[in-house]
């Protein structure tokens, strides 16, 4: 391992774009702690001290930004914006023909695609950046019993300042999204999704600190050591498949000869990813939303609903919000698997090209096939994805871990997944110029 990461660095081209990711990863988290103009940073790092562990409404756009939404800085954030709208644009395919016309026609069709998901980025940037600074006006952005401090963020109230906060806030975004391309471009690695590894992991050290502070070095090693067992058991699972067989027959194309051989599809056992965490988190959001914005006046008592939703949805330590929000990800996994992968058009392009499944027709029978398997692969990877996502919300409600809790839900998932994915880019990179690679 330590000679092929030798390697690595007497491989000028490698090096080189090892270095240029690293630079934009720096660069990316030196603008999460640069404060938006006319943001009063002493009593935003007052505010952070005293609500250690954000729950609520910013706890997964917080956590995706690397802790730099919360400090109100110039890449509040984060890639957020820019997930949403990749996620929209891709549902948008089921609905709208002229998007899955695009998707479709190669890579002129993508570029399409791409172009709409950066208007959408920035279109969305723009109306989170009000949304945030409303709520940071408000007061209400580190919870309704916070202190007088987290009441005044915002030095200046004037309609230009507010404007100029939104435009830097919405600059950043179309800033991150650029460095994201630039790193896929020129450097190594899927760069949005390296720009989310980065924010993640580097919530790690201070999560950890925070439990061995509130809860003695034994539980640190205990959290240590369930994390090891989550990340082997995240590996493992992600890197599981069904394998579908595929033959294709032999015909003749002039004097040549093509086809002939075999192949397979390979089905994840977790096709979904990380998406139907992000759904669900979402939707279990909005009733908080709701009910954050029709709080009493002061003195009178707050309407019934509003009651049981602080009460029953608002703390991912009950068992309510715990049964929902398993049953809510297992719903969306088969919803976001339904649309992302269509066994029609796979039987389609099969039997297009003279392909099928041994002991299944072609045609229908193989989409039946293919969808049987699908349903049936998919209830694992669903069960599974509701249990990862459990554990930050298990620990709050065990031990009083808070929900950043650092080994599991979203944030294992992403590290491990990205993870495993640049590895692998870096040993392609190897083994093209002749050298062992990273993996044996």
């Amino acid at each position: 391992m330590f000679s092929a990461i030798a390697r690595i660095f007497r491989t000028p081209d490698l090096r080189r774009k090892i270095g240029f990711t690293l630079g934009i990863i720096a660069l990316y988290r030196l603008g999460s702690f640069i404060p938006t103009p006319f943001v009063d940073f002493g009593n935003v790092q007052k505010c952070l001290a005293q609500n250690q562990g954000t729950s609520g409404l910013y706890e997964l756009v917080n956590l995706f930004s690397g802790g730099a939404l919360l400090q109100l800085s110039i890449f509040a954030l984060g890639i957020m914006p820019y997930i949403t709208a990749s996620i929209i644009t891709q549902l948008l395919r089921v609905v709208i023909p002229h998007f899955e016309t695009l998707h479709k026609e190669g890579q002129a069709g993508q570029s399409k695609l791409t172009q709409y998901t950066r208007y959408l980025t920035i279109f969305l940037g723009i109306l989170q950046s009000t949304t945030l600074i409303t709520v940071a006006r408000s007061g209400a952005l580190f919870g309704t019993n916070s202190g007088p401090e987290c009441s005044s963020l915002i030095t200046d109230d004037t309609w230009y300042a507010v404007l100029l906060m939104v435009l830097t806030m919405t600059a950043g975004t179309g800033l991150i999204m650029w460095m994201g391309e630039l790193i896929t471009e020129r450097g190594i690695g899927n760069g949005m999704s390296l720009l989310i590894f980065t924010s993640i992991a580097a919530t790690f050290p201070s999560s950890l600190w925070a439990i061995a502070e509130s809860h003695g070095f034994e539980m640190f090693l205990l959290v240590l050591a369930i994390g090891c067992v989550v990340v082997v058991a995240v590996v493992f699972v992600e890197q599981s498949q069904r394998r579908v067989p595929v033959q294709y027959a032999k015909r003749m194309v002039g004097r040549r000869t093509y086809g002939g051989n075999s192949t397979y599809i390979p089905i994840k056992v977790n096709m979904a990813g990380v998406i139907p965490i992000i759904f669900a988190s979402s939707l279990l959001y909005l009733p908080a939303l709701i009910a954050q914005f029709n709080q009493p006046a002061a003195g009178e008592q707050p309407a019934a609903w509003v009651t049981w939703i602080t009460t029953y949805l608002t703390n991912g330590d009950h068992p309510l919000y715990m049964a929902i929000y398993f049953l809510l990800i297992i719903g969306f996994t088969y919803f976001y698997v339904a649309i992302t992968f269509n066994p029609e058009e796979v039987a389609d392009n099969m039997k297009k090209y003279g392909g099928f499944i041994p002991g299944i027709r072609a045609g229908r029978p193989t989409a039946e096939y293919l969808d049987y398997v699908l349903t049936r692969v998919t209830l694992p990877g669903s069960l599974y994805l509701g249990l990862i996502a459990l554990i930050p919300l298990i620990a709050l409600a065990t031990v009083g871990a808070n929900q950043n809790f650092p080994f599991g839900g979203a944030s294992i998932l992403i590290i491990v997944g990205v993870g495993l994915e640049t590895v692998k880019q870096i040993d392609s990179q190897l083994q093209q110029r002749h050298y062992e690679g990273l993996l044996r």
